[in-house]
């Protein structure tokens, strides 16, 4: 099995993101009314005083203005899928592919389910924004890999951060994907850090 992160690694630019600016051309009113605690949490994790999680629930904060999350979130695959799916992820996925990510599980389902993938990433209640357990980022990808594949390892890990290398360590190789296309062995495995 091969393993992928997703944003800015099969999908570009940024799921996240992109659903969020999504939202704010054709629900402007939710989306702002959430914007000041999110810009608010955002001046905090500067400073250190907030988590990555803090943030990223005020982010996902406008979620209980929205009348049908399920319904808005398939019509912006329906839009955004196939321009954002990467070439080079197409040529090589397999059906035991799994893909690994921080972004909120209800907002990559679709696309999963599209590609034919296994999925895995952070648990988010789609009506109120909040997080349920992990951030499924750095050491909890791995925690959740190996929840869903006892005593297994990925064949290959690609991801476009480095912050994943606690799952290039478990993976037998590792590839960094820079400039939606070009793959380059992970750093540190070429390290030795395995």
């Amino acid at each position: 099995m091969n393993c992928y992160d997703f944003d800015r690694t099969v999908f570009f630019p940024d799921s996240s993101y992109l659903f969020v600016t999504y939202c704010l051309r054709r629900y402007p009113r939710a989306v702002l009314r959430a914007m000041p605690g999110t810009m608010l949490t955002g001046l905090l994790k500067l400073c250190g005083l907030r988590e990555t999680r803090d943030l990223k629930e005020k982010i996902f904060s406008f979620l209980p203005y929205l009348d049908d999350v399920d319904g808005i979130v398939q019509a912006f695959w329906a839009e955004n899928f196939d321009a954002g799916i990467a070439d080079w992820y197409l040529r090589r996925r397999r059906d035991d592919d799994v893909i690994l990510s921080a972004s909120p599980e209800f907002l990559l389902r679709p696309a999963a389910e599209r590609l034919g993938v296994r999925l895995i990433a952070t648990r988010m209640d789609r009506h109120s924004g909040e997080i349920i357990g992990k951030n499924c980022h750095d050491y909890e990808k791995v925690t959740r890999f190996y929840r869903e594949f006892p005593g297994q390892r990925p064949e290959n890990f690609y991801s476009d951060s480095l912050s994943d290398s606690p799952m290039a360590r478990i993976s037998e190789r590792a590839w960094l994907v820079e400039d939606r296309e070009t793959l380059r062995h992970w750093p540190e495995t070429n390290g030795g850090l395995r």
